[in-house]
């Protein structure tokens, strides 16, 4: 396969997970002076109408962070979307100040950002490096029988990514807290992209966890159907040349693929310009 036939099967993976465009036709959302997000317009004529709320030509604001998770419910009664009765963090940064609380199915309403990680369970086997792959169950509501990693799972309020890392590891792999708590973190990915429950603006915080050799990862809440050992050049061919995988997992695969050296040279850099691009424009840096 010629190279740049080859690097177009990652990139468009990298490409459908940043293809949105802001601020577009959307109004920057703000809690106080911080931007936390951003709502369509259609949604933000509905928000005027609460005390909290204030509409600008530009910006959505609320003045009373509080305030956010009771709107949340109220639009969720009204069929805006489906509450899903976990709260995650509200922050203008990544590393700034808890603002709101806001339940995860309203999150791609207002646009904010939500926290992820992912975790690239490898075993060092003989015929070579190996990861665990996960099936997801047929009746989630997101990409349902995809593949994924061993753990995944987004952040939920008051929690840190490593303390997510080890609690999702338990409920969906079964690994014991002493054996994910090794997990390493080896980067984190950005990006935004328009889907069916609207904006997905991500931030994935990714770990490699080393995993014994006689050790087998069970499904443990239902999340996940099962778990097989590929090696990792099956996956790569997986990412690469199919639509199997989960959206996002893609993103972290191809960068575990370019730090083990199954992506290099110059395709290896546009992939990595690829993520830089689309880390910009989820902040609304690019148009």
């Amino acid at each position: 396969m010629r190279n740049e036939t080859r690097a177009q099967g990652f990139h468009r993976h990298i490409a459908a997970c940043t293809d949105a465009i802001l601020p577009g036709q959307r109004l920057a959302f703000h809690v106080g002076e911080g931007r936390v997000g951003w709502i369509r317009r259609d949604l933000a004529e509905v928000l005027a109408g609460f005390p909290a709320i204030t509409v600008a030509t530009d910006r959505v604001t609320l003045t009373d962070g509080a305030a956010l998770a009771a709107i949340a419910q109220d639009l969720s009664g009204r069929g805006f979307f489906r509450w899903r009765r976990e709260a995650f963090d509200v922050r203008a940064a990544a590393d700034g100040p808890v603002l709101a609380l806001l339940d995860r199915g309203a999150i791609p309403a207002f646009g904010v950002q939500a926290t992820g990680v992912h975790v690239n369970g490898l075993v060092n086997h003989p015929a070579g490096l190996h990861l665990w792959v996960a099936r997801r169950a047929q009746d989630k509501l997101l990409d349902p029988g995809k593949l994924d990693h061993v753990v995944a799972g987004g952040v939920p309020a008051g929690l840190s990514p490593a303390e997510t890392l080890v609690k999702e590891a338990a409920e969906e792999a079964a690994i014991p807290p002493d054996l994910a708590a090794r997990a390493t973190l080896v980067g984190q990915i950005t990006y935004a992209m328009e889907r069916p429950e609207g904006l997905r603006r991500d931030r994935l915080f990714c770990y490699d966890l080393m995993l014994p050799a006689d050790f087998v990862p069970r499904p443990a809440d239902g999340e996940v159907e099962s778990f097989e050992l590929w090696p990792l050049r099956q996956v790569w061919e997986a990412v690469r040349d199919t639509n199997d995988v989960k959206f996002n997992v893609n993103l972290v695969l191809i960068d575990l693929f370019i730090r083990h050296g199954l992506i290099d040279g110059a395709e290896a850099v546009s992939l990595r310009d690829a993520f830089r691009t689309g880390a910009a424009r989820a902040e609304g840096e690019v148009g």
